[in-house]
């Protein structure tokens, strides 16, 4: 457990950023609805707007549907819509809540829904039919090309109370990463906890240094989380900080089986490095395949992110 040093002065804590409105995408599918509830839970403890977005996709096709057929298409939409709201006013009365009914595709129409300041909710696997998919094209869509925090929406909408947030701490770049998971941990008023995982297949020096007993590169790893810990420490005093390291064959293995324990896990939404266009890197698509709680990528570029240089 991280254990922050006294400081000389009494922190102040970091203000609350202005909140920008949740997005949720709504095709009719259970994980849709899943999502849809988590979205205006989440609404609720940040003080946001709640918007629901369904798109019919109908532009690509407009040539091959007939009047009727686009005009049952965006009824069945409004009416996914109109379900999606009155489930969300039962559980949340007081919820501003609006919607948009795109024609277009349904990952561009999140994304222009949620704007510069929005949060891209969505669930782990659509209603396209492919039943074995680990997530739908449309969450990997967003998920790989979002400049705005995605959250993918796995296990139950209504996670346990008192269930800490993870967040992934590759090394210090991930700062403003733990910044957002903080600001989520003191929404939740629980704990948050800082895991830095390194691969023992993958790196020697940790393996020599166990070896001749010195344990220098073991050190090494402990320290990443420590130093993030103490940086959110002094913006984030009234959140319990618990930083750890951790030594693993698998890193995505390892942050998913932590995932089973906590309410939110939150990663740096990173690229593969040496493809062009959107893509996602292993460990990011391994936790967004098989984490046991919602899973939210704060990408690099995002607001919020910064070094600890």
């Amino acid at each position: 457990m991280y254990e922050p040093p006294t400081p000389p002065t009494p922190p102040v804590p970091a203000p609350a950023p202005t909140p920008g409105r949740i997005v949720v995408g709504v095709d009719g599918s259970p994980s849709s609805r899943t999502a849809v509830r988590w979205a205006a839970a989440e609404a609720v403890l940040r003080g946001a707007g709640l918007c629901l977005v369904h798109a019919t996709d109908t532009d690509a096709a407009a040539g091959f549907l007939s009047r009727a057929e686009a005009d049952r298409c965006r009824r069945t939409g409004q009416e996914l819509l109109d379900a999606a709201v009155e489930e969300v006013a039962a559980l949340h009365p007081g919820l501003a809540v609006v919607t948009e009914l795109g024609t277009g595709p349904p990952a561009a129409g999140l994304r222009t829904a949620a704007g510069l300041s929005g949060t891209i909710v969505v669930g782990h696997r659509g209603a396209g039919g492919f039943s074995s998919l680990l997530l739908g094209s449309v969450g990997l869509d967003v998920a790989a090309s979002a400049t705005r925090p995605v959250v993918v929406v796995r296990g139950s909408a209504d996670p346990a109370e008192a269930a800490a947030v993870l967040v992934a701490v590759r090394d210090g770049n991930d700062l403003g990463c733990a910044r957002e998971a903080a600001r989520e941990a003191r929404l939740r008023e629980v704990p948050l906890r800082l895991l830095h995982v390194w691969a023992l297949a993958s790196y020697d020096g940790v393996r020599t240094a166990l070896r001749d007993g010195t344990g220098n590169g073991v050190r090494e790893h402990v320290r990443v989380p420590n130093e993030v810990a103490e940086r959110l420490h002094g913006e984030f005093p009234d959140v319990t900080l618990l930083a750890d390291g951790e030594k693993s064959h698998s890193v995505p293995g390892a942050l998913v089986d932590a995932s089973r324990h906590v309410g939110l896990l939150v990663a740096g939404g990173r690229r593969a490095p040496g493809y062009l266009g959107p893509t996602i890197g292993r460990t990011t698509l391994g936790l967004l395949q098989h984490a046991h709680c919602p899973v939210e990528l704060i990408p690099r570029s995002g607001p919020g992110h910064g070094t600890t240089a």
